[in-house]
Order: C-alpha cells, then sequence, then structure tokens
C-alpha cells in the first residue's frame, strides 16, 4: 500500500489527518480513497474536473506527479507519496 503524507495546512482543514496506507493502483484512485476516508478533502486537491489545483503539489518518491490533468500516474505498492499546498504570492 502505498504510504501518504499531507502538508500542515490540510490537517487544519481535516485535524484528524495524518500519514496513512492507501491501496490505489494511480494517483487519481488514490485521491479517491483519501476522499472517502475524510469526506470533503478531494475538493482541496482537485478541482471539478479531478486536475490537480494549482496550488497543490503532488509527489510520488522524489518526483512531481506528470499528468495534473488525470492524475493516471502510476502507484508502485510500497510508493510514498506526499501531498503539498504550494506557496505563492509576493
Amino acid at each position: 500500500m502505498a504510504q501518504v503524507q499531507f502538508t500542515d495546512h490540510l490537517k487544519r482543514f481535516f485535524p484528524e489527518l495524518r500519514e496513512m496506507s492507501v491501496e490505489a493502483s494511480t494517483v487519481a484512485e488514490l485521491v479517491k480513497q483519501l476522499d472517502l476516508r475524510h469526506k470533503g478533502l478531494a475538493d482541496y486537491i482537485v478541482d471539478e474536473r479531478g486536475s490537480l489545483r494549482k496550488h497543490v503539489n503532488i509527489f510520488v518518491g522524489s518526483e512531481m506527479v506528470r499528468d495534473r490533468a488525470t492524475l493516471s500516474d502510476p502507484l508502485a505498492p510500497d510508493a510514498k507519496v506526499f501531498i503539498l499546498q504550494a506557496l505563492s504570492g509576493g
């Protein structure tokens, strides 16, 4: 199962959010499984089309996901996934 870690920003809205194991073969499946466990979490990660939001980054290991539109990037059973709220501004 993939091990998922989250930025502290998401923990503000989902206080029970902790590192967890998730059974998924793609990043899109992972987001769906996370939303089943924490209702509404997907809305912070993806838009209404399922595309990664502009100010969110997902890394699988040390690589940023390549398919920001459909999140079809594959996940190995032992993948380490990091979901980060990107910072912007001036």
